[in-house]
Formats: C-alpha cells, sequence, structure tokens
C-alpha cells in the first residue's frame, strides 16, 4: 500500500508537470490529483517538492526509454521511431493536447522554489542535468539501434539527435495547434532520412 502511494504520486506528479509545467504543479495539487494522504508528502519525499520533481521526471523518462528500448532491439530502429512519435500521438490524443512532455518541461523552465518564491538555481542545474540525462538515454537507444544496423557511429549519434530533438519539438507545436497533423509529418520525413541513411551505410 505505502510503495503504492508512492508510485500514485509520483505519476501523478509526471502527468501534472506534463500539462502544467513544473512551477504550476504544486505539492497540495498532487495530493488532490492523486486523491493520497496529505502526509504522505513528508513520509514520501523528506526533501519536498524537488524530491517529487525529481522522480516524476525519473519516471516519465523510464515510461518512454523502456517501450523504446525493447522494440528497437527487437524489431530494428525504424519500429522504435515509430513507437516514439506513437507514445507522444497517444499522449497527446488521450489528454486533448493538454499534455506534452514533462522532461521538455523541465528543460525549458526555471525553477522556482516555493518557500522563497524566487530562482533556485541549485535546484535548476539538478533538474537540468536530470533532463539532460533523459535526452541522452533517448539518444543513445536511437544511437545503438542505427549502429545495430550499419550506420557509422558518427552518423548514427547525429541521427539519434535529429530524432529527439525533431520529436520533442514536434510535440510541442502540436499541442499549439491542438492536432497532431506536425506529429505525422514529421514521423514520415525521419522515416525516409532514416531509410535513406540504412541503405548508404
Amino acid at each position: 500500500m505505502t510503495s503504492n502511494t508512492r508510485a500514485n504520486m509520483v505519476a501523478g506528479a509526471a502527468d501534472l508537470i506534463s500539462r502544467r509545467g513544473v512551477n504550476a504543479t504544486s505539492m497540495r495539487e498532487v495530493v488532490r490529483h492523486t486523491g493520497t494522504p496529505r502526509g504522505s508528502i513528508s513520509h514520501h519525499f523528506p526533501r519536498g517538492k524537488l524530491q517529487l520533481v525529481e522522480d516524476a521526471i525519473a519516471f516519465a523518462g523510464s515510461q518512454v526509454s523502456g517501450p523504446l528500448r525493447h522494440l528497437t532491439e527487437n524489431r530494428g530502429v525504424q519500429d522504435g521511431l515509430r513507437a516514439f512519435i506513437a507514445l507522444w500521438r497517444q499522449t497527446l490524443e488521450k489528454t486533448k493536447f493538454q499534455a506534452g512532455c514533462p522532461v521538455l518541461a523541465v528543460a525549458v523552465e526555471q525553477y522556482v522554489n516555493d518557500a522563497e518564491g524566487a530562482p533556485d538555481p541549485a535546484s535548476q542545474r539538478v533538474l537540468l542535468d536530470l533532463a539532460n540525462g533523459i535526452f541522452a538515454d533517448w539518444q543513445e537507444i536511437m544511437d545503438s539501434g542505427l549502429r545495430r544496423e550499419g550506420v557509422t557511429p558518427a552518423r548514427a549519434r547525429r541521427l539519434a539527435t535529429l530524432i529527439v530533438a525533431s520529436v520533442e519539438g514536434t510535440v510541442a507545436m502540436c499541442r499549439a495547434a491542438r492536432n497532431a497533423q506536425s506529429l505525422d509529418d514529421v514521423r514520415q520525413e525521419l522515416e525516409q532520412v532514416l531509410a535513406a541513411a540504412l541503405r548508404k551505410e
């Protein structure tokens, strides 16, 4: 029960961050959103909101990297790409384009300390390092998949960066447009780029 409460709070925080951003996601809102006891905050997250945000972002990253790695390793990089894009399309459509990527939200928002109501550079660095590590993990999965299929290391690294940057940016565009057309366009172009790279290498 205890572990379920903590897991629910982490997942709930990730969901709220994906919709509202970091600073608009308060501990009180997480408790309300997940229906968990208020006393659970200090019990499960003794370092407060920053710890909850760290765990929520790590959770969000793993929700992508797990399936992405599995598909890329077992069915190839093209299927991995399609799964990566399909996951974000599902998230966008399920939430009526209200939710995006919580990792991206952390990367573009300046963290404000709730207690002081002021920017917190030390905590910001922690969150940026965490977001950077998750983006790097997604890139590494695509990079490894491309190299397994014969793409040179330098090209594989660049293509992996292109894939992650393109999809993350397109998710934000789709939220603004409130439709998934841009994601479909990017998927088609990236598939052609990968197909050409795999033929040439």
